[in-house]
């Protein structure tokens, strides 16, 4: 079984782009799901994501890893690499 990576966007928001950057960086495929004016959607990955509602949202193995920031300080401290290879 391999790795389950899911981000919630909107289509225009710069941390969005950001962080599928990485991910496309990094050679990781991932389920989007571009939310722009879904309010339903919106909710429900909120619901998913601990109450968080801010964009991108991301889960990998649908554990809420957070947004942009979150991604990009993983990666710093050599994190990342490991919750991508661990399997649900």
């Amino acid at each position: 079984m391999s790795t389950k990576v899911e981000i919630y966007t909107w289509g225009s928001c710069p941390f969005c782009i950001r962080a599928k950057a990485l991910l496309d960086k990094k050679g990781v495929k991932y389920t989007e799901y571009c939310i722009d004016g879904d309010y339903e959607a919106r909710e429900n990955m909120r619901q998913r994501a601990e109450g968080r509602s801010s964009l991108p949202q991301i889960f990998i193995n649908n554990q809420p890893i957070g947004g942009c920031d979150k991604l990009y300080f993983l990666e710093s401290i050599n994190k990342l690499d490991y919750l991508l290879t661990t399997t649900a």
